[in-house]
């Protein structure tokens, strides 16, 4: 079994996402969008956070403001201003953008530095002298005011294995000037692990603490990552989901995870790693970024069970397949139904919904449905919703709270301020039958309004529905335009989301299925609740 190191007495656990992983392709943040961010940050209980690079950035500069002016209360993190060397023959006294990390009012300030010698020629075109110089001068002056200087060594990978004696000579002299930390950047996310550990050794012979951040290029940037924690580094960057430039930097939650299961060490205060999926969950919502449902450790699918197999032993030991017990990083097991499902899954997944499937009949029963369903295209696995409805069918407990006489839709292409579609439901419910025409942007829209305005009398909560996401696929491509559609709909009654299915050849009866059991899953619910 592998030895890893004993945890160091200071490790740094450093977050980028404000900076780096705000250089994401299509990610927007604005001053208060970085605010909140930060504030999750600081719940998770990282040491610093990396704000932006003020003087460079209007919005970076105008975030330090805000912050040095009490809206953001830090009770974990220190905030960091990131900013880069002084300019080829100026002094770092008279440059302005090295005044700006000053006047961010930040005790931390990061630098970056070309550690890659071919980079010093032909984009900073000057010497390696004056590099060394523009290192040495911008370092000292921010000491000499009063601030703790993190040096960020831009390509040093590439570097080293360019000309490792200039390389590391950046280590040195930013080291000499008083640098705390000086962190190796796997810039262009080349690297991989086993190639990490005699670079990073080398690189400790300076006598400078070392930090590590690492790209994602070849899939490793999380690997590499762990190696140089071996290697020796007290120091890691990364970002929150993994954002970042291209195809993203080390996503800072994994990172942290691995070395607190995994290596025992106690790096984020007590309870904060429970915090984790919630907490990388809210980021998503504040960058508009959707999560990757298979991240690791905090991914919706991160402890989701498909196969019979699986969860037949999970019966026995839910952690016969999971490395981890779930709630340790807030997360969940979650078992799936779908034509893979057994029995076993189908009687845990009962179990979770508050239904006892015991009886082994019973189960195979339901477990049979499912598997007919699946084959004619339906997905119960991403519409848990859907997969209540027939489950309460089958057990006979489920409540006809309205009735549907008929539906119909008309749309054309004259677009009018109410929209271009047309729709009539005429339904009953409570014993009085409505017939209600509702007009909206597209067929579904239009079935929306009319269903909502035809139930509202009987059932006044359904006006806190909301439709809040739509997703077609064809799933027999071949059969051009008469090919079976699965449509699911998401659905919120603003403290709940639910998913439904729908199926057909006709993408708006396939889309009213699904809407159709949205509404009646959400009635079933504002009922448990109100009784």
């Amino acid at each position: 079994m592998t030895q890893f190191p004993l945890a160091p007495d200071a490790f740094h656990v450093y977050d980028t996402t404000l900076r780096d992983g705000a250089q994401q392709e299509g990610l927007q943040l604005s001053v208060n969008d970085k605010l909140k961010i930060a504030r999750h940050l600081d719940d998770l209980g990282v040491g610093f956070i990396e704000g932006g690079w003020p003087g460079a950035n209007p919005n970076d500069t105008a975030f330090f403001a805000r912050a040095a002016a009490g809206e953001l209360q830090l009770k974990n993190a220190k905030l960091v201003a990131f900013g880069a060397t002084r300019r080829v023959g100026a002094r770092a006294e008279d440059d302005p953008q090295v005044q700006a990390l000053i006047d961010a009012g930040t005790e931390v300030v990061c630098i970056v530095a070309k550690s890659h010698d071919e980079h010093v020629f032909r984009a900073l075109h000057t010497t390696l002298e004056e590099n060394l110089a523009m290192v040495a001068d911008t370092v000292t002056h921010l000491v000499a005011s009063g601030r703790r200087v993190f040096v960020d060594c831009e390509h040093f990978f590439d570097g080293y294995r360019s000309n490792p004696d200039y390389a590391l000579e950046v280590v040195r002299t930013a080291a000499e000037a008083g640098a705390e930390v000086v962190v190796l950047c796997d810039t262009n996310g080349g690297m991989l692990p086993s190639w990490m550990g005699d670079i990073v050794s080398a690189a400790a012979q300076v006598g400078v603490d070392l930090g590590i951040h690492c790209h994602n290029d070849t899939g490793c940037a999380v690997a590499n990552t762990l190696a140089a924690v071996e290697a020796g580094v007290m120091h890691v960057q990364g970002t929150m989901n993994g954002h970042g430039e291209r195809t993203g930097n080390a996503n800072i939650i994994t990172v942290v995870a691995n070395l607190q299961l995994k290596y025992g060490w106690p790096l984020l205060p007590p309870s904060s790693l429970a915090e984790a999926t919630r907490i990388s969950h809210a980021i998503s919502g504040v960058t508009n970024v959707p999560m990757n449902n298979r991240q690791p450790y905090v991914g919706a699918s991160a402890f989701a069970h498909k196969a019979g197999l699986h969860a037949s032993a999970i019966k026995v030991d839910a952690n016969l397949y999971q490395h981890i017990d779930p709630t340790l990083v807030g997360n969940d097991m979650r078992m799936l139904v779908s034509d893979m499902a057994g029995r076993a899954n189908i009687q845990i997944k009962g179990s979770e919904l508050g239904y006892d499937l015991s009886n082994r009949e019973l189960a195979a029963k339901v477990t049979d449905k499912v598997k007919e369903r699946e084959m004619d295209g339906y997905s119960y696995e991403s519409a848990d919703a859907s997969f209540e409805l027939l489950l309460r069918e089958e057990l006979g407990l489920l409540q006809d709270f309205f009735e549907v006489i008929s539906w119909r839709v008309l749309t054309g292409h004259e677009v009018k301020p109410e929209g271009d579609s047309e729709a009539t439901v005429k339904l009953r419910a409570k014993g009085v039958t409505t017939n209600l025409v509702g007009e909206g942007h597209g067929p579904l829209n239009a079935l929306d309004v009319a269903l909502r305005g035809a139930l509202i009398h009987a059932y006044p909560q359904v006006d806190a529905f909301e439709l809040t996401d739509y997703k077609v696929r064809i799933l027999d491509q071949g059969h051009g335009s008469d090919a079976i559609v699965r449509t699911l709909i998401d659905m919120s009654d603003g403290e709940r989301t639910w998913t439904t299915v729908g199926v057909g050849t006709n993408v708006i009866e396939a889309s009213w299925e699904a809407l159709y059991d949205g509404y009646r899953w959400g009635l079933l619910q504002q009922e448990a609740v109100e009784a």
